[in-house]
């Protein structure tokens, strides 16, 4: 299983790079983990957000393969419980699909043409987290996802 994250920005504070590194570790057993970090635009008119999603939005689709099954993660997305989310998973490999493609957006969210793009749109809460903790929050629901789905008990 390939599982690629794509994210719109970069890790600044080392306690979180610290634990990514550490989620990225416990997952080699499980699939092979990609990141991609998309850089943000820099918002100089905040009347033209849109413009800055669509010109975010057009890196994420330079990166994306044409056969992964797409999840955002959007604040109006589908919410699941850690066993359920495991199950979605297994659910898309057990459809055929080895390649599995979460996509993050920046400060001013996910532009249309990528949230159409999704099979999946994924919410975590109704609050809004920096890309940065949903980063970790997403690998670790990855990773618990994977130890659910092989009967392991971290999940517990």
């Amino acid at each position: 299983m390939n599982i690629r994250i794509i994210a719109v920005g970069k890790i600044k504070e080392q306690y979180l790079k610290d634990a990514l590194k550490e989620y990225e570790k416990r997952l080699i057993s499980f699939c092979n983990l990609s990141v991609i970090e998309i850089f943000p635009e820099q918002i100089l008119d905040e009347s033209l957000y849109e413009k800055y999603k669509e010109a975010e939005a057009d890196k994420i689709l330079q990166v994306l393969k044409p056969n992964s099954y797409i999840i955002t993660l959007e604040i109006q997305g589908k919410k699941f419980s850690s066993e359920s989310f495991a199950k979605k998973i297994q659910e898309i490999t057990n459809d055929g699909v080895n390649d599995i493609t979460f996509v993050i957006g920046g400060a001013n969210g996910l532009h249309s043409k990528i949230s159409r793009a999704a099979g999946l749109k994924l919410s975590f809460s109704d609050m809004t987290f920096t890309h940065q903790m949903i980063r970790l929050l997403l690998i670790e629901q990855i990773y618990r996802a994977f130890k659910i789905n092989s009967n392991e008990p971290y999940h517990r």
